[in-house]
């Protein structure tokens, strides 16, 4: 104990010392792209000299520097004042120097909605059948305990896999087994722009271990072993399952208290693509607005995966409203959210008798009835009603809501619910019923018994308060219905295109189950479980979809091994669908309002469909250095991006890159647009092509009959676009389908037209 005492304050000593020295510096990263060094020592040499050329000597340079970038591509991180970042930018061998920024990280039945089971051979393979997919989990570290990482039935690990299992605090390589087969953890960037982990407050571990509980959840969700009778207190009680069982999991923690910095995701890619993974699963993304590509970690790391192979699936954002989507480049696939056909009602029963419905994860009995009072009606002296009427901190009388349920209000969209009922219950509160208008369905569990109702179910529960003399009501622990109609809906957080970046890629590409997701957790992680331990948790976000993808993916690289990281991508977006279980085209929360590919991309996973998708576009290195040609990248960051002299002499326009999808953001007159898609069936067969008319734009396809006689063919086509009508700055939706009737291979079609 006291050796551990004194390592920390040494450690809190000398970073305060680090950090008064640095204080007029910021974190950056200088990113050089592709390196021909022979080994890691070279590059850190090499990035050693060219620091100390800016900061004078190699002292002071070992002093800033953080992070070095060595194996799968060239760069570092360090602490820098602006005017050092400068002249490092202006060196022939830098693409971009960009200040290190904090990303914010974004199951029983989900799978079944998805349609697992009904895959041919999926119940009778073994457990190792694709145990030689590799999926890194880039994200807040791993519970190794769970029984969700039970190891029984897999082999050996891969010899492929070159990566490790790093001891740290509470964790050891014995921590790792042959469903974890590596551990790593970054912190240098997250305490260089945060301070010491210590100084933050919290509990935490300075190893691969998973105090967040979000990581657990992750990498369950994409590969955890079963485990029956799982639940969260008798809720959505199932068999948990990854999507992928027999596949392996490399976790690379880079994120901490839910924040994860630039410089230390860059490094787990760094590190992920020399380790040998197949598929890389990231829940974690920028604020809105979205970085440009060469400013930005996780399109920097992907590029360089997408090179070696891999296919990274990453989440859209949480961000609710248009343009916010985030991890837009087109080597990565942007996962939207959405319900499965699961709800979970928590029931007011009113004194009158009448029983309304709400939503919420209420494991906690009320055994008898409380009065009700509305937030407004019980303001703090001195706070107005209005403002009390959203229950924040220090705005309600405890003497007025003592022993009551407090009906509460919501503000803004990103309000924290739970943090409402904190307060609520520290003024002495039994209960909140929270009338929220944006987050209708979504499953959020309170410190005291608590359920949301929407605004249309709460007229009644306001009429009731308005007229009884003496208002009660009780709130029923939660019950879990199945088979809910329709679904999917389109989750109200969900972040949505137009891609801001490179409007031509239509963004995000695909959604998948993301509301209301059970799957393993860490039990010291209580922070969102109302302080309760558990071992398996249900939330929502973009961060519980893409794991539900990058499964998906992981199934089908297993399937189809020789398939390039795009044609893994196509075989996804081609065959999703944009209808639900009542054969209605999805709608979106809580209201129900229409949807575009700037909500869903391609459509809503279909998983058995993806697994023989028809057709494909595939596109390759060289295509997406065509693409970033047509989108502005100088001849020098590309050079550095490739170790190889490259000339952007008449590109192809990106309208032209050989993306699932079709996109045209100025579409001024008529205009062609063309593709190549690749046969990935068996025998003769011939495709013919079907269009969905965007409004005010006529649409041929040239040829529009495709015949191919054997695997791997591959056909090109144009499509026309003639428009007749202005869209007037938005727009216009349509999709092109290639069928031969049996597989229908369709592509979302977006159009700004500006003029005819």
């Amino acid at each position: 104990m006291m050796v551990s005492l004194v390592f920390n304050l040494l450690f809190l000593f000398s970073f305060a010392f680090l950090q008064g020295a640095i204080a007029d510096r910021k974190h950056y990263i200088v990113y050089m792209g592709d390196h021909s060094y022979p080994d890691s020592e070279s590059v850190v040499a090499a990035n050693h000299e060219m620091l100390a050329s800016v900061i004078g000597s190699v002292d002071r340079e070992q002093a800033v520097a953080l992070h070095h970038y060595s194996k799968s591509f060239r760069g570092f991180s360090a602490m820098l004042t602006p005017e050092q970042a400068q002249k490092l930018a202006e060196s022939d061998s830098v693409i971009s120097v960009f200040r290190s920024r904090m990303n914010r990280v974004h199951t029983t039945h989900s799978w079944d909605f998805l349609g697992i089971d009904s895959i041919p051979r999926y119940n009778q393979l073994p457990m190792d059948s694709n145990s030689n997919v590799i999926i890194g989990v880039i994200d807040t570290g791993v519970w190794p305990e769970s029984e969700s990482f039970n190891d029984e039935g897999l082999g050996h690990v891969p010899k492929k896999f070159k990566g490790e299992c790093v001891n740290g605090e509470n964790f050891t390589s014995a921590n790792c087994n042959r469903k974890i087969v590596g551990a790593r953890f970054y912190l240098k960037g997250f305490e260089a722009e945060n301070g010491p982990l210590e100084s933050i407050g919290g509990v935490f571990f300075r190893s691969p271990r998973d105090s967040d509980g979000h990581g657990t959840h992750t990498a369950s969700t994409i590969a955890g072993s079963e485990v029956a009778n799982a639940s969260l207190f008798g809720m959505a009680r199932g068999t948990a399952r990854g999507g992928a069982p027999g596949a392996r999991l490399a976790i690379y923690k880079a994120c901490w208290f839910n924040l994860c910095s630039d410089a230390d995701i860059l490094s787990a890619v760094d590190d992920a693509i020399h380790d040998g993974v197949d598929i890389l699963s990231l829940s974690l993304g920028p604020d809105p607005p979205q970085p440009i590509y060469f400013e930005d970690a996780v399109s920097v790391g992907s590029f360089h995966a997408f090179q070696h192979g891999i296919l990274v699936s990453a989440s859209a954002g949480n961000s609710a409203f248009p343009k916010t989507a985030c991890n837009v480049a087109p080597w990565i696939l942007t996962v939207a959210a959405s319900t499965i056909d699961r709800d979970f009602n928590t029931y007011i029963h009113l004194g009158n008798s009448k029983i309304l419905k709400g939503f919420s994860l209420n494991p906690l009995e009320m055994k008898t009835f409380y009065g009700l009072i509305a937030g407004s009606a019980a303001a703090a002296p001195g706070v107005p009603s209005k403002n009390a009427s959203f229950c924040k901190n220090s705005t309600l009388d405890p003497t007025l809501i003592k022993g009551k349920i407090v009906v509460c209000m919501i503000e803004v969209i990103n309000e924290s619910r739970r943090e409402k009922s904190e307060f609520v219950k520290q003024g002495g509160g039994v209960g909140m019923i929270l009338i929220d208008q944006f987050a209708k369905g979504v499953g959020f569990q309170f410190a005291i018994p608590g359920a949301l109702m929407v605004p249309e179910e709460a007229k009644e529960l306001q009429a009731y308060m308005a007229t009884a003399k003496n208002p009660v009501a009780t709130i029923s622990t939660t019950i879990t219905l199945l088979n809910i109609k329709p679904a999917p809906r389109m989750a109200v957080f969900s972040s949505m295109g137009p891609n801001i970046i490179s409007p031509e890629i239509l963004k995000p590409d695909i959604t998948g189950p993301g509301v209301n997701i059970l799957a393993a957790w860490s039990p010291v992680a209580t922070a969102s479980t109302g302080d309760r331990s558990v071992d398996y948790n249900i939330i929502s976000g973009t961060s519980m979809s893409c794991p539900h993808i990058s499964a998906v993916a992981a199934i089908l690289k297993s399937y189809n091994p020789s398939w390039s990281s795009a044609a893994i991508k196509s075989a996804m977006m081609t065959t999703a669908t944009v209808l639900d279980n009542m054969q209605s085209t999805i709608r979106k929360d809580p209201d129900g309002t229409p949807t575009t590919p700037f909500d869903y991309g391609s459509g809503h996973i279909n998983l058995v469909a993806a697994l023989n998708p028809g057709l494909i576009y595939d596109f390759g290195f060289n295509e997406v250095i065509n693409f970033l040609c047509s989108t502005g990248a100088s001849p020098a960051q590309l050079k550095n991006l490739t170790e190889k002299h490259v000339y952007c002499k008449n590109p192809p326009p990106s309208y032209n890159f050989n993306y699932p999808s079709f996109g045209v953001s100025n579409l001024n007159g008529s205009l062609s647009v063309h593709r190549v898609v690749t046969y990935c069936g068996h025998g003769p067969t011939v495709y013919y092509a079907y269009v969905d008319y965007p409004a005010g734009v006529k649409v041929t396809v040239t040829p529009n009959k495709l015949k191919f006689t054997k695997a791997g063919e591959k056909m090109s086509f144009r499509v026309d676009l003639m428009p007749f009508k202005n869209s007037n700055g938005s727009f216009v939706f349509g999709a092109l389908t290639w069928s031969n009737g049996i597989h229908k291979v369709r592509s979302p079609i977006g159009l700004n037209v500006l003029s005819t």
